[in-house]
């Protein structure tokens, strides 16, 4: 039988968040150019399989602002969930399992 666990609603909340945070980020960098700095485009049909990418004009100041602002909060969600008092309270055996049940939390029907 599966074990249930009772996660605080701050964990919770955090793992919500950062869930949050990967999806925005995930979204925007999908959204943005493939190179950070203004590249040309290249076409490389020589290897196993075919590699081209167009010209980039580069992020802007905003964009990589943005970008590393997200980062930054991923990694201090990352840091609060990996680091809450609540994994002190599961045994070493269980602790991958609470762990990915945490993860996901939000695909279980409430």
């Amino acid at each position: 039988m599966a074990a249930t666990y009772d996660f605080p609603s701050d964990l919770l909340a955090g793992q919500e968040e950062l869930h949050q945070v990967r999806a925005e980020l995930l979204a925007l960098l999908k959204r943005l150019p493939w190179s950070v700095e203004p590249l040309d485009g290249f076409s490389d049909t020589g290897g196993w399989r075919k590699v081209e990418r167009p010209a980039s004009p580069g992020w802007t100041d905003d964009e990589q602002a943005e970008v590393e602002k997200l980062r930054q909060r991923e990694r201090e969600l990352a840091v609060f969930v990996s680091g809450h008092r609540f994994w002190s309270e599961v045994t070493a055996p269980e602790k991958v399992d609470a762990r990915m049940r945490l993860k996901h939390t939000r695909e279980t029907p409430a």
